[in-house]
C-alpha cells in the first residue's frame, strides 16, 4: 500500500517536474511507456515476455489506483466535515486498512499470473526495477524543485 502511494506520488511529482522543466506534461501513456522501457532494460525482458507481462502489470496498476482513489475520496470527505464522530473515524481507519489488505491480495493474485509468463528471477528483477524507478523519479523531482 505504501509502495503504491509512493509510486502515485512519484508519478505526480514526475509529471509536475516535467511540466515545470519543459512546460509540458507527460500523458499517462507516455509515463507508462517510460516505465515499461525502464523495466524492460533493467529486467532484461524479451519482446514476447514484455508483450505478455505489461498488460497484466498495467491492469493491476489501474485496479490499485481505483482502490486508492476511492480511499482518498473518503479521507477528503472526512477532512471537509467539521463534526466527525469517533464512529466515523473508526470506520474510516478500518476502511483504509481493508483497502490495503485488498491491494495486497491483488498483488498476490497478480504475482501468480506473472509466474505464468515470467521466471521468478525476472519477476524479482521487475520488483527491483519498480523500486529504482520510483527512487529515480523522487531524485529527479527533488532536483527540479530546488
Amino acid at each position: 500500500m505504501n509502495r503504491l502511494i509512493m509510486i502515485m506520488a512519484l508519478f505526480m511529482a514526475f509529471l509536475s517536474a516535467q511540466a515545470q522543466g519543459k512546460k509540458e506534461c507527460l500523458s499517462k501513456e507516455q509515463f507508462r511507456e517510460k516505465q515499461k522501457q525502464y523495466f524492460v532494460d533493467k529486467a532484461g525482458l524479451t519482446k514476447d515476455e514484455a508483450a505478455k507481462f505489461f498488460p497484466l502489470y498495467f491492469e493491476l496498476q489501474d485496479k490499485k489506483f481505483s482502490y486508492n482513489k476511492e480511499m482518498w475520496s473518503k479521507i477528503r470527505k472526512t477532512k471537509e466535515g467539521k463534526n466527525i464522530t469517533d464512529a466515523e473515524y473508526s470506520r474510516l481507519t478500518e476502511d483504509v486498512i481493508k483497502t490495503r489488505i485488498t491491494i495486497d491480495e491483488l498483488e498476490l493474485e497478480y504475482l501468480r499470473k506473472y509466474k505464468k509468463v515470467l521466471s521468478p528471477k525476472k519477476i524479482y528483477d521487475i520488483q527491483r526495477a519498480e523500486m529504482k524507478f520510483s527512487r529515480e523519479l523522487l531524485k529527479g523531482a527533488g532536483k527540479h524543485n530546488k
